[in-house]
């Protein structure tokens, strides 16, 4: 049976799927962020949507990489947990 981890190295020798995983880089480290966030907070997704105003199952897409969130959306993320955002642009 083959495992998660060896069946992502084999996708990824192919170059094509490697290319557009690789463009999603940032999308999946700012997933990682928010949920480091939240264990770092000791806060449930539930616990964090009701600070937040909305409903856990928005909670889970944010953190399953689902939706395209607003500057806004993270921002009330952020103070949910306890954490504060930092946007910035660096030269590619």
């Amino acid at each position: 049976m083959k495992t998660h981890a060896d069946l992502k190295k084999a996708l990824l020798r192919n170059p094509e799927v490697r290319a557009e995983y690789d463009a999603l880089e940032d999308e999946f480290a700012l997933i990682a962020q928010l949920i480091e966030a939240r264990a770092r907070a000791g806060l449930t997704q539930a616990q964090v949507a009701e600070r937040m105003g909305t409903q856990q199952t928005a909670v889970a897409r944010l953190e399953g990489g689902r939706v395209r969130p607003s500057l806004a959306t993270l921002r009330r993320y952020a103070e949910a947990t306890g954490a504060r955002i930092v946007v910035r642009l660096e030269a590619a």
